[in-house]
């Protein structure tokens, strides 16, 4: 766990390829690349535009980049060039001062197993030098009832379950107030109890006015919480915009069930219908700008046999296997 307000943390971003400032977008970035002393680029030209009050779902496979983007934005990796700008402010001069309004957790969290849950929040609040000691138990206090731990406050923490560590870590990013909170796989490796647990708090932190920046490889918790998505790609982001936007990008499509399936085709290709696929007894195309209607008139009039017609649009999975080129993990 990654807790980015500590002030002297190396941070530094380019002055290439400059984000222009818009006060609408909790994390704004331009040009953001990473290409490691072995030659691999793992984040290539990234321009994230990620609108404040929104739960921005940051999606990709294993390996496409997230938790490398996620560091350069924190201040823990450099960027090779590119830059990025946090709550409005360039990360270069003006890290210290934001950071101290963003929560994150990054790489799982990391506490004292023999310290109870209370214990180890008090060692990261005395680490932040922007609050005072005097509010310190209140802080803790109230972070703890936030994530539903307070009856667990003086259990020790390796009797916590993976779900509660979790939340622990996300109370741990919330000890101060935060305008941004930045969540880098927090269901990895949970029990479908652990993953309610952390999407129904991901919820309560977006309805408090929080802007939500969580990554994932699991696309069934990406739906169920977020309202924009930004989908990576060996390094690239391949779409970005709102989770109703990427559904519009599919063409919905014809299928036509029957034994005729080359007449079917035919006529499917006389209307102008794209993309033809054919099975054993079945023939789908692009829809378009064609009526249902007209299609089926148009089959019986051939004289082909239907024995089933309908309209489908592909699945969220479909569509980021279209963008990715690989399956993602769809349930837990």
């Amino acid at each position: 766990m990654i807790d980015t307000h500590i002030s002297d943390i190396p941070l530094g971003m380019t002055d290439t390829g400059r984000v222009t400032s818009d006060v609408s977008l909790a994390i704004a970035s331009s040009g953001l690349t990473k290409r490691f002393r072995g030659g691999q680029l793992a984040v290539d030209h990234v321009d994230l535009a990620v609108p404040r009050g929104s739960v921005y779902g940051f999606l990709g496979p294993n390996g496409s980049g997230k938790t490398t983007t996620i560091r350069i934005l924190l201040g823990l990796a450099f960027p090779t060039s590119g830059s990025a700008q946090i709550l409005g402010r360039a990360m270069l001069p003006g890290a210290v001062s934001v950071l101290s309004r963003v929560g994150s957790l990054v790489e799982g969290p990391a506490f004292y197993p023999y310290l109870s849950g209370w214990d180890n929040l008090a060692r990261y609040d005395a680490a932040d030098r922007s609050v005072s000691a005097r509010t310190s138990k209140a802080r803790i206090g109230a972070a703890l009832e936030r994530v539903g731990l307070s009856a667990a406050a003086k259990k020790k923490f390796r009797n916590y379950s993976l779900g509660m560590k979790q939340r622990l870590a996300i109370a741990a990013a919330l000890l101060a107030p935060r305008d941004l909170i930045i969540l880098d796989e927090p269901t990895n490796g949970l029990d479908p109890q652990g993953t309610r647990e952390v999407r129904a708090l991901v919820r309560q932190i977006a309805a408090e006015g929080i802007t939500v920046f969580v990554s994932s490889h699991l696309l069934a918790e990406i739906e169920q919480v977020s309202t924009h998505v930004g989908v990576m790609r060996a390094g690239k982001l391949v779409f970005q915009g709102e989770l109703a936007e990427l559904r519009r990008t599919a063409a919905p499509r014809i299928a036509v069930r029957t034994a005729d399936v080359t007449a079917a085709a035919k006529v499917l290709a006389t209307l102008g219908l794209a993309d033809p696929e054919t099975g054993e007894d079945l023939v789908t195309a692009e829809l378009g700008d064609a009526a249902p209607e007209r299609i089926t008139a148009e089959l019986v009039r051939a004289g082909v046999g239907v024995r089933g017609l309908s309209v489908e649009s592909p699945s969220l999975e479909d569509l980021f296997v279209g963008l990715t080129g690989e399956g993602f993990d769809v349930e837990r």
